[in-house]
């Protein structure tokens, strides 16, 4: 069985919160269960698998910006902040440190 693992992490890359589902839960839930912890923010990257409408909608209730690309399923373009959009390239260093350090965990009593 695989597990997804979701967070929201600060500017920097660090995370703030996590949380684990299920592989084969929609990147939906995880969104839904960390939408509470969304700590002050203007800006809120996210991939185009939050893209749903009820999950900007909450974005825009709490006053932030969501830079998330459209599904290429969508007949109509998302805009986004494309040079913004680039710096998600943090959060996924940030995974991979948490992938680096996946061993030690395993191994912990």
């Amino acid at each position: 069985m695989n597990t997804k693992l979701h967070a929201i992490c600060d500017s920097q890359g660090r995370p703030l919160d996590l949380f684990i589902t299920a592989g084969q839960v929609s990147d939906h839930t995880g969104a839904r269960a960390l939408l509470g912890s969304l700590p002050n923010v203007k800006w809120l990257l996210g991939d185009r698998g939050h893209d749903a409408g009820w999950f900007k909608k909450a974005f825009k209730d709490k006053g932030i910006h969501a830079c998330i690309p459209g599904r290429k399923q969508r007949k109509t373009p998302i805009k986004y902040d494309k040079r913004r959009y680039k710096r998600k390239n943090r959060i996924e260093i940030m995974f991979g440190r948490l992938k680096d350090w996946r061993p030690a965990m395993t191994d912990a009593p």
